[in-house]
């Protein structure tokens, strides 16, 4: 049974799973989704721990809500747009807690510190720094934008998947990615110099 199910769509397993209740059916589209939604999200939120909840919680909440999913969408959106809101969520959360004040009664100034999550140290080549790079300029560009950028030059989205996903016209998906993408090449302008 399991074999043959390897061979099905997402679409048909996502049917499989709601009308048989196939756990298989289940774990191949958890197989299938993890690492592109871990991508996905890692590059949206920027943090490797968190990603991974997010990423457990779009696992979980596909489970328990299997039966909103409705066939005449790609699997691959409906999934999407989960963890796409739990990412935005989390940037929410994270906004509201990311400046801690510290005030020194005796002096007037403030001081202030950011939380900022870096990568490990042990990045040694130089294409890996360029990439630490890359993904911190991305953390840089504006949610609006970072999303749709990450959706199409990183997962690879046609404007109409991300129109799905997102909730959005094309038109605006288009001029986000584009506004995205001009951002980011002025974060990285100076990287890919030689």
């Amino acid at each position: 049974m399991k074999q043959k199910l390897f061979s099905l769509s997402d679409e048909e397993l996502i049917k499989e799973f709601q009308d048989h209740n196939t756990i298989e059916a289940y774990e191949i589209l958890v197989k299938r989704y993890k690492d592109p939604l871990m991508n996905f999200v890692y590059r949206f939120v920027g943090n490797k721990d968190i990603c991974s909840d997010i990423v457990q919680d779009t696992m979980i909440k596909f489970y328990l809500n299997k039966d909103s999913y409705k066939s005449f969408a790609k699997f691959s959106t409906w999934i999407y747009t989960i963890a796409g809101n739990l990412a935005k969520n989390e940037l929410k959360r994270r906004k509201r807690r990311t400046v801690l004040s510290l005030h020194n009664d005796d002096e007037e100034r403030t001081i202030q510190i950011e939380d900022k999550k870096f990568f490990a140290p042990d990045v040694t080549t130089d294409s890996s720094i360029k990439g630490e790079m890359v993904q911190r300029a991305l953390l840089k560009v504006k949610p609006v934008y970072r999303e749709v950028v990450i959706l199409r030059d990183i997962q690879n989205f046609s404007y109409e998947e991300i129109a799905e996903i997102t909730g959005l016209s094309i038109g605006t998906v288009k001029s986000r990615i584009n506004r995205g993408r001009t951002q980011l090449q002025k974060l990285l302008k100076n990287i890919y110099r030689d």
